[in-house]
């Protein structure tokens, strides 16, 4: 082992289910899908907010570039799945506008069958408005995602390893992350921007089902301020919590041991939406092929790392060879740690884009 925090079998991938393991989905994302309207502002947002004028905030920024791009939290994540070789099961519901963006998934082998078409609503929107400085402004119009709770996600998740439960309505949080944590899987428990939505004692339930919790140092911030539990506290309830800081890497503790992750460097960083997502997927990633979580989690900084080098979440595309390469290049330490045959994607990978 070369740094810290082996796991043994314990955190590996387990026996998986199903007949064929490339067409049965080891990974559920129940979160949200949406079309990202993404905004970009040239300067930064502290520039124009006065503290002392809070109470009667009033501002408008003029934004260089508009772009309305396939997002959410359950498309990112398994967008960036299919990058790394893994079919994903996504749900949600879509609206009478989501059929391009089903196909898309389709081409990609990313599992869309328990996404449900809702054809009096439109798709959810989010509308991400970003400063240089990587700070964010954000709105979502949930749109047909409230429909995803007639979902049953029992079965899906027996037949899979991880689960994962994001952000989206907060009655389909509520729902899926009871019944993945029935089904037997390991639950990763993931509230990100609902962490302020959601009602205390959702968020402390959903700590107490899951087996990974995941979000950035605010978002924690703001679970400590509803619920009472600290970062700490959250670490003796589940094995696997994970803390991320943006530009300052990640903190990732299994079981009262922590280690800090550093980020692959960007080049440049163009647009940070997204980059949690694509995170999220390479850790999984990481812990479905049984690496160490040294080796798991630089896989999900680099994927996170491609992620934010282009504007839209769903943006970024790479061949399993080009991400080996750069992961040896960025963590030399650990060069030779990831095999590319390992990272084969079910469909060829959309062209690669220009940053």
């Amino acid at each position: 082992m070369r740094d810290g925090l082996r796991m043994g079998g314990e955190l590996g991938s387990a026996p998986a289910m199903g007949s064929d393991k490339r067409h049965t989905p080891r990974v559920v994302v129940s979160a949200s899908l949406a079309y990202d309207y993404i905004m970009t502002f040239p300067g930064s947002f502290k520039d124009y907010i006065l503290p002392d004028k809070v109470h009667v905030l009033s501002v408008s920024f003029l934004f260089d570039s508009l772009r309305r791009l396939r997002g959410g939290i359950a498309g990112n994540i398994a967008y960036s799945l299919a990058l790394l070789g893994e079919r994903a099961a996504v749900v949600g519901a879509g609206g009478s506008d989501f059929a391009p963006y089903r196909e898309a998934f389709d081409a990609l082998g990313i599992d869309t069958r328990l996404v449900l078409d809702v054809p009096d609503e439109l798709t959810g929107s989010a509308f991400m408005n970003a400063d240089r400085d990587g700070n964010q402004i954000a709105g979502f119009y949930p749109g047909a995602s409230s429909h995803a709770a007639e979902v049953s996600v029992l079965e899906a998740g027996a037949a899979a390893q991880y689960a994962l439960v994001g952000a989206t309505d907060l009655e389909v949080m509520r729902r899926h992350t009871a019944q993945f944590a029935q089904s037997g899987c390991r639950l990763i428990y993931d509230p990100s921007q609902q962490v302020i939505g959601c009602p205390a004692e959702d968020l402390v339930a959903g700590i107490e089902r899951a087996w990974a919790v995941i979000g950035s140092d605010y978002e924690y911030a703001v679970l400590e301020q509803k619920t009472g539990l600290s970062v700490d506290a959250v670490a003796e309830r589940v094995p696997l919590t994970v803390v991320t800081y943006g530009d300052q890497g990640s903190e990732i503790r299994w079981r009262g041991d922590a280690m800090m992750i550093p980020i692959a460097v960007a080049d440049p960083v163009v647009e940070p939406t997204g980059g949690g997502d694509a995170y999220r997927a390479g850790l999984i990633k990481g812990l479905l092929l049984g690496h160490e979580l040294p080796i798991a989690g630089r896989m999900a900084a680099l994927a996170a790392t491609y992620a934010v080098e282009h504007h839209g979440t769903q943006e970024h595309a790479y061949t399993a060879s080009a991400y080996v390469a750069r992961f040896d290049a960025a963590f030399p330490d650990f060069a030779g740690a990831v095999d590319a045959g390992a990272l084969v994607p079910l469909a060829d990978p959309p062209a690669v884009p220009s940053p």
